[in-house]
């Protein structure tokens, strides 16, 4: 097998091909990476956000959806639990404000 030399440095010719092939698949890597971060986890951590905020400012009388799809209205709330009252009846159930998955209740925020 003939090969042929880079007559300035002494080296194979293409060796500097051969190194920037071998960086190819990590550089698409990282793109990949990149473009996966700004798709998906970010906003999934802005979302995460919002919601911690509204549970976190829960009052009495809002009106609540679980995760469950029980809809019902903040009666007492404690460090990490809340009291709903629920149907016509007026029964009531206690649950944990992560549970919470939205508030119907629009505050003003001044």
């Amino acid at each position: 097998m003939v090969q042929f030399l880079d007559a300035a440095a002494g080296t194979p010719a293409g060796g500097a091909m051969n190194g920037l092939m071998t960086l190819t698949p990590l550089f698409s890597l990282v793109v990949v990476f990149v473009i996966f971060y700004f798709m998906l986890i970010r906003p999934q951590k802005k979302r995460d956000k919002e919601i911690a905020k509204m549970r976190s400012n829960l009052q009495i009388g809002d009106e609540v959806i679980t995760r469950g799809g029980i809809i019902g209205i903040v009666v007492s709330i404690r460090e990490d639990t809340l009291i709903l009252e629920t149907g016509n009846e007026r029964s009531k159930i206690r649950i944990l404000r992560g549970a919470v998955e939205t508030c119907n209740t629009v505050h003003d925020d001044n």
